[in-house]
């Protein structure tokens, strides 16, 4: 899945992300992303830039019905809440659910 690189404006973000800023960390790939004000962050070269995948992926294969109580952590994502799961972050979509 190819993600964009868009810079997060610092004069937007003078928060400092980290193991104890109380933001739900993320786990993905080779990095941490940071869920904060509806969307993604992730350190990068002394900024912090948007994580989001720039590309639709569907999650084939995923029997496991997400809501407020199915046991896996809840991120909210600009219009839409995605669910920790298995390394991934998924959000349903037209009757399945979407790898973000």
């Amino acid at each position: 899945m190819t993600t964009l690189h868009r810079e997060h404006p610092t004069d937007e973000h003078t928060h400092a992300h980290g193991p104890d800023c109380g933001h739900t960390e993320v786990e993905h790939g080779d990095h941490v992303d940071y869920a904060h004000d509806g969307h993604l962050h992730r350190e990068h070269s002394g900024h912090w830039d948007e994580c989001e995948p720039a590309t639709h992926t569907e999650h084939g294969g995923h029997e496991h019905a997400h809501g407020s109580d199915c046991g896996h952590a809840s991120v909210p994502h600009g219009d839409h809440v995605d669910y920790l799961h298995d390394g991934h972050r998924h959000a349903a979509h037209d009757g399945h659910y979407d790898d973000h």
